[in-house]
């Protein structure tokens, strides 16, 4: 699929990462690009479309469908991250972020995959994490793994009603959620230009910086070679 031209969704569109997923679809020349966050308000890019959506909230999605009818291209990148233990950690935000990170991405996803094939077929990005396929012991990664699947599972149905789908799995993106990592990040406005490159050739997965692309190789060895710190000397 083409960027230019579509009409792109881009959940939590207002900031970090969502915020260079706008500028990035309005700098390829997409027809309309369409920023969504709970508080639109906070919509900043010029050129953008501000929708109220909130992905936690029904009600907040079926709005932000009825007003955005003629969306093509979905991104769901909206999401956030808590860092609660599965063991320890607060249950209420191992929910808090389920909700927001793989049932927000499902529910909108439910949402808007009848009005893109209606509008004659599409694509969906989903935001996923190298953390999709190794875990730190947090629920973060437990629902990145989670909506990984939820993508296969969209590219099986979608793909015979014109509709494809993609994956985006990133270490850590220089931005506001990732501020406290000292360590190596990739540049937002980088991860953009290769998910949406990934997006306009086709492919089913994006691997957009070193840490990823090597766990990824790593996925085919031995379980334990991914945890060495759990193997005795």
């Amino acid at each position: 699929m083409r960027i230019q031209d579509a009409v792109v969704l881009v959940t939590g569109g207002n900031r970090g990462l969502g915020k260079a997923f706008v500028e990035g679809a309005l700098q390829r020349g997409a027809r309309k690009v369409y920023a969504g966050a709970r508080d639109p308000g906070t919509v900043t890019t010029p050129g953008a479309v501000p929708l109220a959506l909130d992905v936690t909230d029904p009600d907040s999605i079926a709005r932000a469908a009825a007003a955005a009818g003629d969306v093509t291209f979905l991104v769901n990148n909206a999401g956030i991250s808590v860092r609660a233990s599965l063991l320890t950690g607060d249950l209420d935000d191992v929910r808090r972020e389920f909700e927001t990170n793989f049932f927000g991405p499902v529910a909108v996803t439910r949402a808007f995959a009848p009005i893109i094939v209606a509008n004659g077929g599409g694509h969906l990005l989903d935001v996923h994490s190298v953390l999709s396929w190794i875990s730190q012991g947090t629920s973060y990664s437990a629902n990145k793994a989670a909506l990984w699947q939820a993508t296969n599972g969209f590219r099986l149905e979608l793909a015979p009603q014109g509709v494809g789908v993609t994956g985006l799995h990133v270490g850590y993106v220089d931005t506001e959620m990732a501020a406290h990592v000292d360590g190596p990040k990739v540049r937002a406005e980088d991860v953009v230009r290769q998910a949406y490159e990934g997006v306009e050739a086709g492919a089913f997965e994006v691997l957009a910086d070193d840490i990823t692309r090597n766990v990824k190789r790593g996925l085919s060895a031995a379980p334990e070679a991914l945890y060495p710190q759990l193997v005795s000397a």
